[in-house]
């Protein structure tokens, strides 16, 4: 694996350039959900980094109705549209 060197405003982190990530993808993948910042590099440019997926916190439920008396729907939001405007929806001019 081929490290880039001479990127700015990375400090100390694996970077590998896009053909040796794609080659040792799995590798990398275990070295991110182990903790290590994984930086990927396009022509010596850093693209995108590496991290382990965290869940969000489902423990909280949503407050159902926290919007009510706050949105109101038209009584025809599902009516048809009038064919001068439908016609666009289906292809026609």
């Amino acid at each position: 694996m081929t490290k880039e060197n001479g990127l700015d405003n990375i400090d100390i982190m694996a970077v590998y350039n896009i053909h040796d990530a794609k080659t040792h993808f799995s590798k990398l993948v275990q070295s991110a959900s182990e903790g290590e910042d994984v930086i990927i590099a396009k022509s010596g440019k850093p693209l995108l980094k590496l991290v382990p997926y965290t869940p969000e916190n489902k423990t909280q439920k949503r407050a159902l109705g926290f919007m009510k008396g706050e949105i109101e729907i038209a009584d025809d939001f599902d009516a048809s549209l009038p064919p001068e405007i439908q016609k666009y929806f289906e292809g026609r001019d």
